[in-house]
């Protein structure tokens, strides 16, 4: 299920930490990273490298947005439309990615590209309307600049 490296990732983080709960989060991640979310499988594995209850590490993963409990896209779009950003058309954006893409939010595209989730804040009002793809930022977004920046991850 885990490439070797996040293995190995893994050991160093439990060895970096003084608790297995502060190793946690990290750990999440780089589990979240070998598949682009967090199965039933990868969390019960987290569980057992960091020797703490299965349940610890489900509550942890379910409760942060950051972490997908479910298969995501290959890609994951995450479209800003707090105030500064709905301002400027983030809700437009919305309905373009949902008629250009058939992407609902928190759903995903028919061929598996793209998942789309909806993002109370980014950091990006200086540059409103904003979006990550995976960890790539962008802003000063337009239909014709997501279409652009899509095609890149094709």
């Amino acid at each position: 299920m885990f490439s070797e490296s996040a293995i190995k990732e893994l050991d160093e983080i439990r060895a970096r930490y003084p608790t297995s709960r502060a190793a946690l989060l990290p750990a999440l991640y780089v589990a979240q990273r070998e598949s682009g979310w967090l199965s039933p499988d990868a969390m019960e594995y987290v569980a057992q490298v960091l020797n703490m209850p299965k349940a610890v590490v489900r509550g942890v993963a379910s409760f942060y947005a950051m972490y997908k409990c479910r298969p995501m896209g290959r890609h994951l779009i995450q479209l800003c439309t707090n105030v500064s950003c709905m301002i400027l058309g983030a809700e437009r954006l919305v309905d373009f990615l949902k008629n250009k893409y058939g992407l609902e939010e928190g759903g995903t595209t028919s061929d598996g590209m793209f998942s789309l989730v909806i993002m109370e804040c980014i950091g990006g009002c200086d540059v409103a309307p904003s979006m990550l793809v995976d960890s790539d930022y962008y802003g000063n977004l337009s239909e014709e600049r997501i279409v652009e920046i899509l095609e890149r991850y094709k």
